[in-house]
């Protein structure tokens, strides 16, 4: 059975049985019953004292999350998900005037991932939303719910600041200039994915999103209470369960180089249940697509050779893009020959 809607969110509720297309094959299935215990210990790290007398141990801390998990919290409050929410409980009528399968397009509704390629389709319909320069993509968003321009763009605001922030504390926890990676993104770029995974009736069989890494520097992730996040550590797959009024940032692709694999790129995946529906929105700040991405300079040296060649944020994103969401990241396609 072929889904017979353009999106799952309204597919879902008209079915029983998940149509055949979702069905991922025997060995690429979540294995719900071998599930590990939940990540308790990703660090939490409040930023509200860098600058301040607590500086240096924040920079520590923010080394070590990145050194040891590619992933850490921060506690940061947000009303997001409520405007998320009204989005997507809106008629499919009215979503279905930002319904777009062009994947060039800076302001459209889709689902899966990539639905003009992959073999498999996810079980997650998504909102996305190119964020800055804010002015030149504000009149693309979505008017109806009546707020969400307005809440949006404050919320991006408000990532595109943290961004930096923590752009700047990485590049020092690295002994790079405070301003190096800031710099190395050029003019940067921001978007905005509001995801919206279904009840699922038969969740052993699909994934929300399959384990990927992702392509753009940092991405931090609000969601909410309802758990689905899985991150891949020590080769076990964990869950990440959601902490109220915190932040989950993780480390892309392109920091992996920058860094010269000082810091990981960490696989990840979705989950989803057959009782809640899940919501998590990312933020994916990106350098600008003619950005010149390569290993800080500072760090290469004899004992640590450049591991990638140098390439531009477009060819990485068009690879990433065009392959789909893999195990394999897309970083290895960039790796420098011995």
């Amino acid at each position: 059975m072929a889904a017979t809607k353009p999106l799952l969110t309204d597919l879902a509720s008209t079915i029983d049985r998940v149509p055949s297309n979702f069905i991922r094959p025997i060995g690429d299935r979540p294995k719900l019953h071998q599930l590990h215990s939940s990540l308790a210990s990703i660090p939490i790290i409040d930023l509200q004292g860098l600058g301040g007398s607590n500086h240096s141990q924040i920079i520590q801390n923010i080394a070590h999350a990145c050194q040891t998990y590619g992933f850490f919290q921060e506690e940061v409050v947000s009303k997001m998900v409520n405007v998320s929410k009204e989005f997507f409980g809106l008629p499919e009528s009215e979503r279905l005037k930002n319904f777009s399968d062009d994947p060039s397009k800076t302001t459209r509704l889709s689902t899966s991932f990539n639905v003009k390629t992959e073999k498999v389709s996810n079980w997650r319909d998504f909102l996305r939303l190119h964020c800055h320069p804010l002015e030149d993509y504000i009149q693309e968003w979505p008017g109806n719910p009546p707020s969400f321009r307005e809440d949006v763009a404050e919320y991006s605001r408000k990532m595109r600041g943290l961004s930096l922030k923590l752009l700047e504390a990485i590049s020092e926890s690295l002994g790079l200039e405070r301003d190096y990676i800031d710099k190395a993104l050029g003019k940067h770029g921001q978007h905005l994915a509001i995801n919206y995974y279904p009840p699922c009736p038969e969740p052993e069989l699909t994934y929300g999103l399959p384990a990927h890494a992702d392509p753009n520097a940092i991405t931090i992730l609000l969601q909410n209470e309802v758990p689905g996040l899985q991150v891949l550590y020590d080769g076990k797959w964990l869950t990440v369960n959601p902490v109220p009024n915190t932040f989950i940032v993780n480390i892309g692709d392109q920091i992996q180089v920058i860094s010269n694999d000082r810091y990981k790129s960490v696989l990840h995946r979705a989950l989803v249940n057959c009782e809640k529906e899940r919501m998590s929105i990312p933020t994916f700040y990106c350098p600008s697509p003619d950005a010149l991405i390569k290993p800080a300079p500072k760090l290469v040296d004899n004992e640590h050779p450049a591991q990638y060649t140098n390439f531009t944020y477009r060819e990485y994103y068009d690879k990433f893009w065009n392959r789909g969401l893999s195990k394999e990241t897309c970083v290895d396609m960039f790796k420098a020959q011995d």
